[in-house]
């Protein structure tokens, strides 16, 4: 497989425009290529482009669209290599990492491709005399604004289950990961797919993502991304009653009991963390230990970040790069304000640095945008540190005394995302894990995010609606209710 054009796929065909910015490897801080900005044109015919195709693809069988979902899911995972590479040089993510996105992004497209043939409508026994059922009905065209921190896997996630159910999808990548979407199209023409089905338009988000969102002709919008971007998004569809699903941030907590499994609830918490330099929403971000084995905690994450290797995500080490220098600047504001009563927000300078705390130039690399990990103790539940999303390898323990506390903690952010619960009392992780508010809680394990077949979604500034899983079908789909008299 060519490494593809990063420019907008439409209709079959690779549309450049004149206007690029440059793609840079967070690795090096050198520039991968131009990368093609898209503008409100490129925008209007990728959307007339999907409405056209939508005509004829939603009328092909869930068989027939179920077995090409499934053939792309077969090139994906023969192109898993090139795939990585791409991934982990626009992303910066170790080479192991990418290549596991790439496979869980083909099981994507195998899950739907096979869950469709058993998505059905309801029979409902109103009267006697009456016929009544449901239709699961496509939207028509999907919009899809992507994140960097997983661009292949966030992309399967929102645009297997929207061809799968019939409708036809605008791809807008990350500014900063381009290159696997437009890989991923062309894999999809490749697979079957017919031209305008999937087309992806690459550029910046204040211009391809603000004209995506606010154009008149998606019927469906999905974003993954920042509270922040998220909101602008939710604004610009409720302009024109449009239904959305966002995925958001998070700041979710682990909350380790005295009864824990310790040793196994700091690797995990520690994995978790340093998963993708901490670039993800779902990353555990904050660790409640109960007081008696607060100190063995904290000593134990220490040692395992001591263990960790840094360095381009090609090398494949534990940690690669953030996303870019901007991003290593921000998370470095935040750190800098522990201790100081300075930072990124009021409260932000409370607790000690235990581990990391600064940047890192592994191998002597200047211009890379690396951080190291970074434990901190003692943190105030108010600073923002603790209330914040931080998005890096940085994570902030707080002791506790009571049940009561612990959950009190774990719901004390305006997030609710996530939540893991460690202990060996079985009615105790029931009952936390009812009153945790969050989409998916863990009891004894964590998955920041969990397998395919898991509804993942949170409430209040962790977004709203759900995505995989069956529920997704649901989401990519709207009910019609038909009543015939006999």
């Amino acid at each position: 497989m060519n490494e593809p054009s990063v420019a907008s796929f439409i209709d079959g065909r690779t549309v450049a425009t004149s206007a690029v910015y440059e793609n840079i490897d967070p690795s090096t801080g050198r520039s991968l290529g131009e990368v093609s900005r898209a503008g409100a044109a490129q925008v209007d015919e990728a959307v007339a482009t999907a409405r056209a195709a939508h005509r004829s693809w939603r009328a092909t069988t869930p068989e027939h669209r179920g077995d090409l979902l499934c053939c792309l899911a077969d090139l994906i995972d023969t192109h898993t290599e090139e795939l990585a590479r791409l991934e982990s040089e626009d992303s910066g993510k170790p080479l192991t990492q990418a290549r596991n996105d790439a496979r869980v992004c083909a099981r994507y497209f195998r899950f739907y491709g096979r869950a469709i043939d058993s998505y059905y409508g309801l029979s409902i026994p109103l009267r006697p005399d009456l016929h009544v059922y449901t239709r699961r009905e496509p939207h028509g065209v999907t919009g899809h604004i992507l994140a960097w921190n997983y661009p292949l896997q966030l992309f399967a996630r929102r645009v297997a289950p929207a061809l799968a159910t019939g409708n036809c999808a605008v791809v807008k990548p990350a500014d900063e990961t381009p290159r696997t979407a437009l890989a991923l199209a062309r894999l999809a023409r490749t697979a079957g797919l017919p031209s305008g089905v999937l087309n992806v338009v690459t550029g910046l988000g204040a211009e391809t993502g603000a004209a995506l969102a606010a154009h008149p002709g998606i019927d469906h919008l999905g974003f993954v991304g920042s509270t922040r971007v998220g909101s602008l998004v939710a604004a610009a569809a409720a302009e024109r009653v449009s239904p959305v699903t966002l995925e958001l941030g998070g700041k979710s907590a682990h909350m380790v009991f005295a009864d824990a499994d310790v040793p196994k609830a700091a690797e995990v918490a520690a994995r978790a963390i340093l998963q993708n330099a901490g670039q993800t929403c779902s990353a555990g971000s904050r660790v409640l230990v109960h007081e008696s084995v607060h100190a063995e905690m904290v000593e134990r994450i220490a040692a395992h970040f001591a263990k960790v290797t840094i360095g381009p995500g090609l090398t494949d080490p534990d940690l690669g790069p953030l996303i870019s220098r901007k991003q290593q600047e921000r998370v470095r504001g935040y750190v800098d304000g522990v201790g100081t009563g300075t930072g990124n927000g009021s409260g932000s300078g409370s607790g000690e640095i235990v581990f990391g705390g600064t940047v890192a130039e592994p191998a002597g690399i200047t211009e890379g945008a690396y951080f190291l990990p970074t434990l901190i103790d003692g943190v105030d539940p108010a600073a923002s540190i603790a209330q914040e999303e931080v998005f890096g390898p940085v994570l902030a323990t707080f002791p506790f005394a009571t049940e009561e506390e612990a959950v009190a903690l774990a719901n004390g952010t305006e997030y609710a995302l996530l939540g893991a619960v460690w202990t060996a009392d079985l009615s105790r992780a029931h009952r936390v894990a009812a009153e945790v508010e969050a989409g998916q809680v863990y009891v004894n394990t964590y998955g920041a995010g969990g397998g395919v077949e898991l509804p993942f979604g949170g409430s209040r500034k962790s977004g709203y609606g759900r995505e995989k899983g069956v529920e997704a079908l649901d989401s990519c789909t709207a009910t019609k209710t038909v009543v015939v008299q006999l």
